[in-house]
């Protein structure tokens, strides 16, 4: 019994410890709170923390903007810009302030959460960081380096002949911030390697998810009596290079691609695009043939408002988010992919591919018979629930049973 009050002690502090601090996507629903101007407790309640978490946050990371209005005493001389009275009261900020774009007469303080994240992150790295040496002995670490260095050895010989006290890491961070006495020049072969370039990854803002969650997702189809839908992911191939956006309907496993020429919500979305211009320019509607969309939580699917509205801005799709790390939950199309797989196996560039390639390695996908369709193929099933004229508005032409090839020799040939 003991053992167990102790196990259960130690899931309640490992919980207590998750999420303990704020990320990107908090900070933008906190920004986006103060400029509607709700207050720390809504703010608290809206992203799940504690009232006091919000309220730290926003005092610790306020950007000051200095106004243009100049002021002057009763003898003539410049003074200080008097304090704004809705400064001095939470939420101490003046995001939600009507008087925000024009030309105030009060300095004014805002919250960024960009620029609070940024401010967090460098607070965060050096915190972690530091310089664990005392002034004696990181000269000794610099005079040792320096001339071991000067005598053209290597780094690694010089720090397997002698006690440094430090990584090679923080070597080269020192280096890079101009802590040592030598230079770039000085090593070897430093010079020689560019800096790694970080590419900031995309990602759905948390406000976006708010109804499109898959909890809301299964409200949705419980309450208009959906039995099927349309499940929706993205296969990689060479990383930075091409991608296939495939969407499969569940009650047949009807699917397609299209190609991408990367992994951007900026491409999914102009692809989402063409393709409604395509459906109206046969007189077609895409809300009628996606009604509703789930997909996962990949940034390529962050402009949300080019999957659900059609071309006049009217909302003709409901688009819904899968649990982070949950694939499980969109389980038909990532088995569907198991077929894109023998005919394109893991690891192949799709860059030599065109929408033309793309659309014949579907369309003897979907030629393929199924157990669970009584021995007919998605293809039969979806052509004769929306007609030939759909089918090749998306690409997907028929394949005779006997010519179906779900090989890479599909490909070569």
């Amino acid at each position: 019994m003991a053992w167990e009050v102790f196990l259960r002690m130690e899931e309640a502090t490992l919980k207590s410890l998750k999420h303990k601090h704020l990320t990107l996507d908090d900070r933008m629903a906190i920004q986006e709170c103060l400029d509607k101007g709700m207050t720390f407790k809504a703010t608290a309640e809206h992203i799940g923390k504690d009232q006091t978490t919000v309220s730290k946050e926003v005092k610790k990371h306020l950007s000051a903007s200095p106004t243009n209005v100049a002021h002057f005493d009763t003898s003539g001389k410049q003074a200080l810009a008097p304090t704004c009275q809705n400064l001095l009261k939470a939420p101490f900020v003046c995001n939600a302030c009507k008087r925000r774009r024009v030309r105030c007469a009060c300095d004014k303080r805002l919250y960024y959460a960009k620029f609070a994240h940024a401010e967090y992150t460098a607070l965060l790295s050096e915190a972690r960081e530091g310089i664990p040496l005392n002034h004696q002995e990181f000269y000794d670490m610099d005079r040792l380096i320096s001339d071991k260095i000067k005598k053209g050895q290597r780094l690694y010989h010089i720090m397997q002949t002698n006690d440094l006290g430090v990584s090679k890491s923080t070597v080269y961070r020192h280096l890079k911030r101009g802590y040592l006495s030598v230079s770039s020049l000085d090593f070897p072969r430093v010079v020689k390697f560019k800096p790694r370039q970080k590419r900031a990854g995309q990602y759905i803002p948390k406000a976006l998810k708010a109804g499109r969650a898959y909890a809301d997702f299964l409200d949705f189809i419980d309450q208009e009596g959906l039995s099927s839908w349309v499940e929706m992911d993205t296969v990689i191939g060479r990383i930075g290079g091409k991608v296939i956006l495939t969407l499969n309907f569940t009650f047949c496993n009807f699917m397609l691609g299209l190609l991408l020429p990367d992994k951007t919500s900026a491409s999914a979305s102009s692809r989402i695009i063409s393709l409604k211009k395509d459906f109206q320019s046969l007189g077609l509607r895409f809300g009628d043939v996606f009604p509703v969309i789930l997909t996962d939580n990949g940034g390529e699917f962050a402009d949300v408002f080019s999957f659900e509205d059609d071309l006049d801005g009217i909302r003709e799709t409901c688009l819904f988010f899968c649990d982070p790390m949950q694939s499980s939950q969109k389980p038909r199309v990532e088995k569907n992919h198991t077929l894109f797989r023998d005919i394109v196996p893991k690891g192949q560039s799709f860059d030599g591919f065109s929408q033309d390639t793309v659309n014949l390695i579907f369309s003897h996908v979907n030629g393929v018979k199924r157990k669970i369709l009584n021995g007919k193929s998605p293809y039969d099933i979806f052509s004769y629930t929306y007609g030939p004229a759909i089918t090749h508005a998306l690409g997907i032409t028929p394949i005779p049973a006997d010519a179906v090839l779900q090989s890479p020799k599909l490909l070569r040939n």
